[in-house]
C-alpha cells in the first residue's frame, strides 16, 4: 500500500519535536492536506495537541506494548486515508524500555512502518561538529533511513549557513531547514509535560505562528517528496475480529481533569461492542443512565481538586454504584480520586470518593515513571490471579498507607524494586497507577466488559 509518512525524531528529548510537528501539523493544513498525525509511545498529552493542530485525532505507536503487526496494522488504519501521516517520535531516536535494546523506540517504530525519518537536532554551540553528530545517528543503523535533518535553535544567518554548509556539504543529506530560536514562542508546560489541549487558551494562536514559522523555514516541499518516496506497505494479516458485547454502556470521565484516554484503547472497547457514555467529576451532578460500568483515567485531578471535592453529588453515585456490584475500573488520576483524600504540595486535603481506603500525597519530583509489566494478584474485573499486562507509569504522587492486602498488581520494570506491589483491588473495583492500552491488552478489556455484562444481567442498577 502507498502511503506518503515521515517520522520526526530527536536526538534527544527537549530538542523540539513536538513543537516542530504541531507547527508542520498546521502548516499542511493550510495546504489543504489531510494529514494524520501518531505518537510513538505512552503519551496522552502530544496527541491532544496534535489533534488541535491537524483537525484529526492522533493514535499511539507503542512498539513495547503492542507487536510489530499491531502496530503496522493501527498505523494502515488511520493513515490510509490521508494524504500524509505524520508521526511524531519519542525521546531520542534509539531511546525506548530501558534495558531492552530499541524495543519501544522511535527507531524501531519508523522500521516496523518502513518510513522515512526526518532528524531534528539542537544547533546550538555546533558548526562543523553538526556534521559529526549527524553522521553518528545515521550509521549507528543501517537498517534506519533518516533522510534529512532539521537544525533548531540557530543564532544568526551565518550560523544557519555554516549548519548547511556542513550538513549537506560533508554529508550529502538535505537540510530541510535551520530554525532561529524564537523566544517569544512559549508551549505553556506543568509537571507531566506540556500544557493538554483542553487548559490551553491560546493554543490556537500558537499554532497560527509555529505554521507560519514552518513556512518561512522548512522546506516543506522536500519534506513531502521525501514522504512520497516511502516504499509500499505490506498489509499483512487483518487484526483480529473482536467479539460483541453488545447492549454493555461504559461511563467514561472525561474533562479537564480526566483526560488521558488512549483513543484507541476507547476504539477497541467499542469494537468489542460496548458504547461509550462520557460524564464529567468535574461539572455533571449525576452518572449517565442505564449504564453497567465505570472507567476513571488519568489526568491532572490535583489541578481541580476544590471543585472535585466540592462536587458530593457525582462522588456519591460513584460510590453507591460500586458498592451495588458495578465493576469501577480506574487508572493513576482516576485512582487518586477514587481514594479517602488527596493531599497537596501545601498541606491541604481534600476529601475524594472514599472508595480505596487510603490517602494519595503530591510530590514535587517524580514518584514513578516507565513501562512496567503488571502481574495481577487478586482475581477482579481485569482477570484472574497471573495474568500479566503491560502498561506504564508516570505520576508526581503516592500512596498512603495502601493495605498490602488489597494489592491489585505485581510490578516489574519501570523505576521501582522489580516484585513491588501496586494498587487496590476488591470485589468489583480496581484502581492503580498502572496506564494500560487496552488494545494491547485484549484479554483484561474483553474481562473487564464480561463484568459489566454480569452486572448488566445481574447487577443492580443505581437509581
Amino acid at each position: 500500500m502507498k502511503i506518503p509518512r515521515i517520522v520526526m525524531a530527536g536526538t534527544h528529548s527537549g530538542v523540539g519535536k513536538t513543537t516542530l510537528t504541531l507547527g508542520l501539523l498546521a502548516a499542511l493544513g493550510r495546504r489543504g492536506l489531510r494529514v494524520q498525525p501518531f505518537k510513538v509511545g505512552p503519551d496522552y498529552i502530544d496527541p491532544g495537541l496534535h489533534r488541535a493542530a491537524a483537525g484529526q485525532i492522533s493514535h499511539n505507536l507503542d512498539s513495547w506494548m503492542g507487536s510489530p503487526e499491531e502496530v503496522r496494522q493501527l498505523f494502515l488504519k488511520h493513515a490510509l486515508a490521508s494524504d500524509l501521516a505524520v508521526v511524531e517520535g519519542v525521546m531520542g531516536l534509539f531511546d525506548g524500555a530501558r534495558g531492552q535494546g530499541e524495543a519501544g523506540s522511535t527507531a524501531q517504530v519508523a522500521k516496523v512502518l518502513k518510513a522515512p525519518v526526518v532528524l531534528i537536532f539542537s544547533a546550538k554551540g555546533l558548526a562543523r561538529s553538526a556534521a559529526a553528530l549527524v553522521k553518528g545517528y545515521r550509521t549507528f543503523d543501517p537498517e534506519l533511513n533518516i533522510c534529512g535533518v532539521i537544525a533548531n535553535g540557530v543564532s544568526s544567518e551565518r550560523h544557519r549557513q555554516l549548519i548547511r554548509e556542513t550538513i549537506a556539504g560533508e554529508l550529502g543529506i538535505p537540510l530541510l531547514g535551520a530554525l532561529d530560536n524564537r523566544q517569544e514562542i512559549v508551549m505553556p508546560q506543568r509537571h507531566l509535560g506540556l500544557l493538554p489541549a483542553e487548559e490551553n487558551n491560546d493554543l490556537h494562536n500558537i499554532l497560527r505562528q509555529l505554521a507560519t514559522i514552518i513556512e518561512e523555514q522548512i522546506d516543506i516541499d522536500a519534506l513531502l517528496q521525501l514522504a512520497r518516496q516511502a516504499p509500499d506497505l505490506d498489509a499483512g494479516a487483518v487484526l483480529p475480529a473482536a467479539g460483541p458485547f453488545t447492549g454493555v454502556r461504559l461511563a467514561v470521565a472525561r474533562d479537564e481533569a480526566f483526560n488521558f484516554y488512549y483513543q484507541d484503547s476507547l476504539d477497541y472497547l467499542t469494537e468489542l461492542g460496548a458504547e461509550v457514555q462520557f460524564f464529567s467529576p468535574l461539572k455533571d451532578a449525576a452518572l449517565p443512565e442505564n449504564i453497567h460500568g465505570i472507567y476513571i483515567g488519568g489526568g491532572f485531578p490535583e489541578q481541580f481538586l476544590p471543585a472535585l471535592s466540592a462536587n458530593r453529588s457525582i462522588k456519591e453515585q460513584i460510590y453507591l454504584a460500586c458498592r451495588n456490584g458495578m465493576p469501577v475500573y480506574a487508572e493513576c488520576g482516576g485512582l487518586m480520586y477514587l481514594c479517602r483524600s488527596v493531599c497537596t504540595l501545601s498541606g491541604e486535603r481534600y476529601d475524594g470518593v472514599g472508595l480505596v481506603p487510603a490517602g494519595v500525597r503530591m510530590g514535587n519530583r517524580l514518584a514513578a515513571l516507565g513501562y512496567v509489566r503488571a502481574t495481577i494478584i487478586r482475581p477482579g474485573i481485569l482477570g484472574g490471579a497471573g495474568l500479566e499486562l503491560k502498561g506504564h507509569e508516570f505520576h508526581w504522587s503516592s500512596p498512603e498507607d495502601f493495605p498490602e492486602e488489597f494489592s491489585a498488581y505485581r510490578l516489574s520494570g519501570g523505576r521501582g524494586q522489580d516484585g513491588r506491589t501496586e494498587g487496590y483491588a476488591r470485589d468489583n473495583l480496581l484502581a492503580s497507577y498502572v496506564h494500560l492500552h487496552f488494545r494491547y491488552n485484549q484479554e483484561a478489556a474483553r474481562n473487564l466488559l464480561a463484568a459489566c455484562a454480569n452486572y448488566k444481567e445481574f447487577g443492580r442498577q443505581v437509581k
